[in-house]
């Protein structure tokens, strides 16, 4: 049996941890990084990367279809998915190679194995013992399913669905959460029919009110059904389709269920709860300080409660590491933190929403504008529709910012700054933003309520 000793052990490769083992090293630490299959996690291989490929692959698509509305002839004739396979695998190794060469160039030690804790400074990896004085757990997550609801066959998951190799014609969502729809946005681009079921009352259902209801009229308005407020009951399959039926009786029949209902925590048989890490339905208990309640053993990214993303793990990682450094950084509460659904209309949004901000500062105390994207010069030249709302408190910073349209995604490095740096509206008003650009859009928000609108009323 074999001994590696370092200062840090990182239990799994995907962007949490391989962000803690870089930021360590930038701190002087020796790290050996555990990852049983790929460095890059779900993000970079069956997540974040190549379904942005895909969806990509989707807007090209629409755009050759709407080519003559730009006086470009240009004619649609269908999807090559062997096509598509090879630009979105083509990406994903480029970026693989990439960082395994960025955390060979950094020193990080590359361990490859299941790794277990045995105990709060080592983690079994086979026959060799790999020992530290702290260790960060980043075990990731996995796709989830109902009980009862068994995956195999045309019942699939989103990593199924990346290396689906035929465009069904159509096909039934379960789930109108981000996955859901990346989803049915690209399979509709691509000529599918499509319906989504969604348990709870609103598409998108954790953005504010007014963004997932001027969603739900976008998709709409491309053709895609979606039943809302109604539960999944049963589902039967054939070689040649789906049939799933609803709580309320109803039936829908398609080629393939995608079952998108959210991501768990992949923390089984990793041996935290036999040294004694305070689990809650498999994820990873912490402080705010991302501690464990074992000394010295941190838990990072997809395996802590919270939201799902993969930024959120990249901030995790380079936190602990700082932390672990007596550096003290600053904690980043997941409602600051950027969140993206990149279909089309892409929505993004950081901060309170109206309904949460007058949750916490009461209803009087609450201002909201909500600039709408036909005064965009910019966003006129896209063909695109939707809006920007902020959320301020009254006579004090934003809280909030909720943006739908296409491309607003690129939009949100400057909101979370706003609001992460508590800025008032007439702080932001003074600064001029590139005319003709979108990010005019949230300029022309933040004018209106510090009390000087320029292209609006």
């Amino acid at each position: 049996m074999s001994e590696i000793v370092v200062d840090l052990v990182v239990l799994g490769g995907g962007s949490g941890g391989y962000s803690a083992a870089l930021r360590a090293t930038q701190l002087g630490m020796t790290v050996a990084l555990i990852e049983k299959d790929k460095v890059g996690g779900t993000c970079l291989h069956v997540g974040c990367i190549p379904t942005k490929a895909l969806l990509h692959s989707a807007e090209v698509a629409d755009n050759t279809r709407d080519a003559a509305k730009f006086g470009v002839n240009a004619q649609f004739s269908g999807i090559d998915l062997a096509g598509v396979a090879a630009y979105r695998e083509g990406i994903i190794s480029s970026k693989f190679k990439g960082l395994q060469g960025l955390l060979k160039a950094r020193g990080v030690q590359m361990v490859d194995g299941h790794g277990v804790l045995t105990s709060p400074t080592t983690v079994q990896v086979g026959d060799t013992v790999v020992r530290g004085k702290n260790v960060v757990l980043a075990t990731g997550s996995y796709s989830r399913t109902l009980p009862g609801l068994e995956i195999g066959g045309r019942i699939i998951t989103s990593e199924q669905a990346l290396t689906l190799e035929y465009v069904p014609r159509k096909a039934i969502v379960l789930g109108g959460g981000v996955i859901g729809v990346e989803f049915s946005s690209v399979w509709r681009s691509w000529g599918s029919e499509v319906t989504i079921i969604e348990g709870l009352p609103h598409l998108v259902p954790n953005e504010d009110e007014s963004v997932s209801k001027q969603f739900e009229r976008a998709f709409r308005k491309r053709g895609i059904e979606f039943k809302l407020g109604v539960r999944f009951q049963s589902v039967t399959q054939s070689d040649v389709g789906v049939t799933v039926t609803l709580e309320n009786g109803e039936v829908i029949e398609g080629d393939v269920l995608l079952v998108a209902v959210g991501r768990g925590p992949a923390t089984a048989n990793n041996g935290f709860e036999n040294v004694g890490i305070t689990m809650d339905r498999g994820f990873v208990l912490t402080n705010e300080r991302l501690a464990t309640n074992v000394p010295g053993v941190y838990a990072v990214g997809d395996i802590v409660p919270g939201l799902q993303l993969a930024h959120r793990g990249y901030q995790h990682g380079i936190f602990v590491a700082e932390e672990i450094a007596g550096l003290s950084p600053m904690v980043v509460s997941d409602m600051n933190i950027p969140k993206v659904t990149y279909s089309d209309p892409e929505v993004a949004s950081v901060g309170l929403s109206e309904a949460k901000a007058k949750a916490v500062h009461g209803d009087a105390n609450v201002e909201t504008y909500d600039y709408n994207l036909a005064g965009n010069g910019k966003s006129h030249i896209l063909e695109t529709a939707g809006s920007i709302k902020v959320v301020r408190v009254t006579n004090g910073p934003v809280v909030g910012v909720h943006m739908i349209g296409a491309r607003v995604g690129e939009l949100i490095g400057e909101a979370q700054m706003i609001v992460n740096w508590e800025a008032h509206p007439e702080d932001i008003a003074p600064h001029l933003h590139a005319h003709p650009t979108q990010n005019e859009a949230l300029g022309e928000a933040f004018l209106a309520l510090a009390g000087k609108p320029l292209h609006a009323l």
